[in-house]
């Protein structure tokens, strides 16, 4: 079984998520999170991450393994904003072979979940897997319900549960799913993930109360940690927030 404590502080994760310029597009970003050296900042001044999240292209470029104490997720696989098709599909653009050349320690997928080319990514999810786990990385599926088979029941109880099992089902270390907005709800889905730790989206922007009480709420129930992009890099102070988080986090 692949070491889980790599991308891990306390039994709990904690990780910086910089993917959202390939999903969406700079309009994210403002004239100081556009660089993600930026953001790279907030990993190394705040000192509590468990990871950081980068497509191949921004660590290729920023991410020195040599020099960065936070470990890289390499996300391998993405999709623009400009298709809004209803079956939304995600190819894997980056391999492990690449991932690991990067100076990775764990690695990323989505499967959109009720998609209906969802059957194509669980194969190339099965096979990552695989491999990564073979080659001892750490292996993280985004189960994220899109189509119009969950048209309408995407953040449900019963949705979400589904795709929580999923990542057990398909030999994921951790499932990133987005919160249901009510704990007691949510307990559901973290059970169903069995031995799979469950991380919460950060999703879009919240005032910091919102987003504390989310963690807080989410820690209550044995969650394993949170992947947070927005709520931190757009925040006034992000590295004085990431040390609020783990406060919570960490205990």
């Amino acid at each position: 079984m692949t070491d889980r404590s790599i991308i891990m502080k306390k039994n709990k994760v904690f990780l910086l998520a910089y993917d959202q310029g390939f999903e969406h597009g700079p309009t994210d970003f403002n004239e100081k999170n556009v660089d993600p050296e930026f953001v790279l900042n907030i990993a190394r001044k705040s000192n509590v991450y468990t990871g950081i999240i980068f497509h191949e292209g921004i660590a290729e470029s920023y991410y020195d393994p040599k020099v960065e104490k936070t470990p890289l997720i390499i996300k391998l696989n993405g999709k623009t904003s400009f298709h809004k098709d209803e079956e939304p599909y995600s190819p894997q653009l980056c391999t492990i072979k690449e991932a690991i050349r990067l100076g990775a320690k764990a690695v990323g997928y989505t499967i959109y979940i009720g998609s209906e080319h969802e059957a194509t990514m669980m194969k190339e999810f099965s096979q990552i897997e695989d491999e990564a786990h073979a080659a001892g990385l750490v292996v993280i599926l985004w189960a994220y319900p899109r189509g119009k088979n969950v048209a309408g029941r995407e953040n449900t109880r019963e949705t979400l549960s589904y795709a929580a099992r999923l990542g057990l089902e398909l030999g994921a270390d951790f499932v990133k799913l987005p919160y249901t907005g009510d704990k007691d709800s949510f307990r559901w889905v973290v059970e169903s993930a069995g031995k799979t730790g469950v991380l919460v989206q950060g999703g879009a922007k919240k005032t910091e109360e919102e987003f504390l009480q989310e963690i807080r709420e989410c820690i209550s129930i044995g969650v394993a940690g949170f992947a947070v992009g927005r709520n931190i890099w757009q925040s006034d102070d992000p590295v004085e927030l990431s040390k609020k988080v783990a406060a919570i986090l960490y205990g």
